[in-house]
């Protein structure tokens, strides 16, 4: 699967006219927790040439390649990125620094270094928040719960705890959010979560973990009043993206 990936990559180079500079797993495969059915959700930054920029018909700023039942491809234009990177756009920080990575370039690199000083942990725990409610809330209020949504409720709070913890954009896979310390019953309980999911399907239907229930009811109140009142940390300043943008399109 890896190198038809790979090839849909180049395809896509070659079709669009565009250079891509970071093409990453998301989702449950760079989480960790992918059951046997997971499908592959495949997300890039790309860049155009220069004189694609300097049009009064701006081209589209997304490319949506492939979405069916085993490949969910789809890029944003590095426009788009560094101005969602000015937003503290959580997700974009997650692809940045997902464990699995199909494509990473040297000027990827670059860019990266200078957009990580754009890291908002108002913006990050207001995200990873909003996440783990609309799952809960969706998903985990009936006696019989799918256990994958679990971890879509899981993470994203542990997230916001690794956030409060150390102010910077928290690791992608679930076992390393794990190194956060964590009361030992829920341990237990999520360690017991995960060998069940490792043999079950995503449709499959089981009871109500207590402790994990709970655990997410509470932290939803804590994160969410944590975000209300911590300091707005964004960076306002746009030189260094502006900069950085120029750099880059003209060197190609």
């Amino acid at each position: 699967m890896i190198s038809t990936i790979q090839e849909k990559l180049r395809e896509i180079e070659e079709r669009e006219n565009v250079t891509i500079l970071l093409a990453i797993e998301s989702g449950s495969r760079a989480w960790g927790f992918a059951s046997p059915d997971s499908d592959y959700d495949v997300r890039f930054i790309y860049m155009r040439p220069m004189e694609e920029y300097l049009r009064l018909d701006s081209p589209k700023d997304t490319i949506e390649w492939q979405l069916d039942e085993v490949l969910d491809i789809n890029g944003w234009d590095l426009r788009k990125a560094l101005i969602q990177f000015k937003k503290g756009n959580a997700t974009l920080f997650e692809w940045s620094n997902s464990p699995v990575i199909y494509k990473r370039t040297d000027t990827w690199d670059k860019i990266y270094q200078i957009a990580k000083s754009y890291f908002s942990a108002k913006t990050g725990i207001y995200h990873y928040y909003g996440t783990a409610r609309n799952t809960y809330e969706t998903y985990l209020q009936d006696e019989l719960v799918k256990y994958k949504k679990y971890f879509y409720a899981l993470r994203p709070l542990l997230a916001c705890k690794y956030i409060e913890e150390y102010n910077c954009p928290p690791p992608v896979l679930f076992n390393d959010l794990l190194k956060l310390d964590l009361p030992h019953e829920l341990r237990q309980g999520i360690d017991e979560l995960l060998e069940i999911k490792k043999v079950t399907q995503e449709s499959d239907l089981n009871p109500q973990i207590p402790v994990i229930q709970d655990f997410i009811a509470s932290e939803l109140v804590k994160q969410k009043e944590l975000a209300d009142v911590i300091t707005d940390d964004h960076n306002k300043d746009w030189t260094a993206l502006n900069k950085l943008f120029c750099d880059v399109i003209r060197e190609g």
